[in-house]
């Protein structure tokens, strides 16, 4: 992995935002997942450097994660999220962006193309859940098999850096055995911030009102490339199938030999795909102007 970049803090509508930066050219958001410990270098370290080859790329800590202010959102909690990643796009001075992002991420950057249409280019969606049901068959543990992750990880004697390595390669990564111990590290470590155990201590309860995401996913007017892993522990790939037919102008791509987070487990296979769906939008645009 690439060495992590200098941060900064910017106050964005309210509250504080940790962000790193990297490269030039087209604005390119990479949001990550809500696993414990997550942070946008965490789950994006591996390919970052590869889309900052000829793009700006913006890497925040989600709100409740990393560095970012660890408030308690009342109310829809995509809705909060996508209102606040707006403010922070205007303290960035950013108009447009495509977003790339993991799970938690991918339904914040869904939520936010529905109502904010004219600050979203495109859309890159890998292993997230925006609504509740599937096309098959009931969702892994009712779709709570994240949060009750979360909470047998934090829970019992607490948080041990074996607890995180069977997190994460039971099920975020295919095959266990290529986890880089930084990445492991990382996790770990951050996990651990008081912050952050505070808030898993109280379960749902900061984290807003779910919101089920079926009525927005129709408004969505960006082209959108769900990625997914063939091997995912949470969703079948007719899951994103179901809602690459829900979004106007879904994609879709299945990876194999891969589970929940492609990005770090096959960064270069997973940049070749994003990076010619993100140019593609890109010549589309130009024609258009």
């Amino acid at each position: 992995m690439t060495r992590m970049p200098e941060g900064t803090f910017i106050k964005a509508g309210g509250v504080r935002y940790h962000c790193l930066e990297m490269g030039s050219g087209l604005d390119t958001v990479l949001l990550h997942g809500g696993g414990p410990g997550c942070t946008g270098w965490s789950d994006f370290g591996q390919v970052a450097p590869l889309f900052a080859a000829d793009r700006r790329v913006v890497i925040p800590d989600i709100l409740q994660y990393g560095k970012s202010e660890k408030c308690r959102i009342t109310g829809p909690m995509w809705d909060f999220h996508a209102a606040k990643t707006v403010a922070l796009l205007d303290a960035l001075g950013i108009g447009r962006a495509d977003f790339v992002c993991n799970s938690w991420g991918g339904t914040i950057a869904l939520n936010l193309a529905a109502r904010y249409p004219e600050r979203t280019r495109s859309l890159v969606i890998t292993g997230s859940m925006p609504v509740f049901y599937g096309p098959l068959a009931p969702l892994p543990e009712d779709g709570r098999r994240g949060r009750n992750a979360r909470d047998r990880y934090y829970g019992g004697e607490g948080p041990t850096r074996e607890k995180m390595r069977d997190l994460i390669t039971r099920l975020e990564w295919y095959d266990g055995s290529r986890l880089p111990e930084e990445t492991l590290d990382l996790r770990y470590e951050q996990s651990l911030d008081p912050r952050e155990r505070e808030l898993a201590a109280m379960s749902d309860s900061p984290r807003g009102d779910w919101q089920d995401l079926t009525a927005e996913l129709g408004r969505i007017r960006a082209p959108t490339l769900f990625m997914w892993g063939r091997e995912d522990a949470f969703l079948t790939p007719d899951y994103p199938m179901m809602l690459a037919r829900m979004v106007p102008r879904g994609n879709l791509h299945v990876m194999d030999h891969v589970s929940h987070h492609l990005q770090e487990e096959q960064p270069e296979r997973y940049h070749a795909v994003v990076a010619a769906f993100l140019a593609d939008v890109a010549r589309q645009n130009a024609e258009q102007e």
